[in-house]
């Protein structure tokens, strides 16, 4: 049977010292580097007022992506759309898929909603009651983590406000996928029966996914639709088998797919050894807890930088279900691990996120895991 594919998520990270323009020019650099080691696409996620992630306007990005490459599929992962419209979202990518043709795929996530609810409620969602970790055909499943400080921190209703309009209230997440999905076909009509066209973007071959960390709106509605659908076992481990296990379920044959389509994220670091490797990552932690802590992602320090940083029993329990589930090691190490968060999600592609301070690492760790893995 031939390899399960391989596909790179990149959050254009800022490196200690570094700047922007070296996180975005890095980008470019490295999905020219991955198409050339044989990854199937590059997705750009999106992130907002963080000073150590840059691609905050992934539509942007993946233009600069698909005119640096020629055969890599370049995508979102994901659109948040609670704070934007089915209409803007379809053009944007329509341009997109107008200039590359079958080579656009615009994964489309629930986080803006979720945003927008949280603000609306002035209240975190309640605190997860303590769960055991649990090993699942040798995939650790740690218990879950809440996000009710970070939905409940000032800085999260900062971002709220900056993100929408004032007074705005956006459409279900179902609403506004059956919108993007209408505004593609060319059949979208009002409650009045008036028609609207998307120029650019009707009649566009966009690969169309939904991204989702629970076995929650997202994998039922992407199931339910017959799209392909994303799950986050780098963001939200502990839900990853729930995630795909409702999508699977959820799931009816469509002019898309005739069966379910699942990739499965990790988060990956790969070196020459294994301890290289986890010098490499040993900033990890450190940029995890800066995102946990309500203040957002933090350049991404050096590992001796991330050695002289404070660190506490909180902190690292704040991260652990992260750091955990970290694929970090040498070549073999790491993908004998990743062949069991394949096999025990019975993910049809893998989503490689590597973040490392030097961008040479970062290349090399992406190079290294995709020759062991065709090897």
């Amino acid at each position: 049977m031939p390899s399960t594919p391989l596909s790179v998520l990149d959050l254009s990270p800022v490196p200690a010292g570094g700047t922007v323009a070296d996180a975005l020019r890095n980008t470019v650099d490295l999905a020219r580097r991955v198409e050339q080691a044989g990854y199937h696409r590059y997705w750009l996620a999106e992130h907002h007022l963080a000073a150590g992630v840059a691609s905050s306007a992934p539509a942007v990005l993946i233009g600069q992506v698909a005119a640096a490459t020629s055969v890599l599929r370049v995508g979102s992962g994901a659109v948040q759309l609670g704070h934007r419209t089915a209409l803007s979202v379809v053009e944007e990518f329509g341009t997109l898929a107008t200039l590359y043709p079958r080579r656009i795929d615009l994964g489309l996530g629930r986080s803006g909603q979720r945003r927008v609810e949280a603000a609306r409620a002035h209240t975190a969602p309640p605190t997860v009651p303590p769960v055991e970790a649990r090993v699942v055909d040798g995939l650790l499943i740690p218990p879950p983590f809440s996000y009710a400080s970070v939905l409940a921190s000032p800085r999260f209703a900062l971002a709220s406000a900056l993100l929408h309009q004032p007074g705005a209230q956006p459409p279900t997440f179902a609403d506004q996928v059956a919108d993007v999905l209408a505004l593609l076909r060319g059949d979208y009509t009002d409650e009045n029966g008036l028609d609207a066209h998307a120029v650019p973007g009707e009649g566009t071959d966009l690969s169309v996914w939904l991204l989702g960390s629970s076995g929650g709106e997202s994998a039922q509605l992407a199931g339910a639709l017959g799209l392909p659908f994303a799950a986050n076992y780098h963001v939200s481990p502990s839900s990853v088998l729930d995630a795909v296990t409702a999508y699977r379920a959820a799931f009816r044959p469509s002019a898309v797919l005739a069966q379910p389509y699942v990739v499965v994220s990790a988060d990956v670091v790969v070196a020459d050894t294994d301890e290289a490797a986890r010098r490499l990552a040993a900033p990890y932690g450190p940029w995890v807890r800066s995102i946990r802590s309500g203040d957002g992602a933090i350049p991404f320090p050096r590992p001796e930088q991330a050695a002289a940083l404070p660190w506490t029993d909180e902190d690292r329990e704040l991260v652990a279900d992260r750091v955990d589930t970290q694929f970090v090691g040498s070549p073999g190490t790491v993908v004998e691990r990743l062949r069991v968060l394949r096999d025990v999600t019975a993910a049809d592609e893998l989503l490689i996120t590597t973040i490392t301070h030097a961008h040479g690492d970062r290349v090399g760790s992406y190079e290294l895991l995709a020759k062991e893995w065709r090897d």
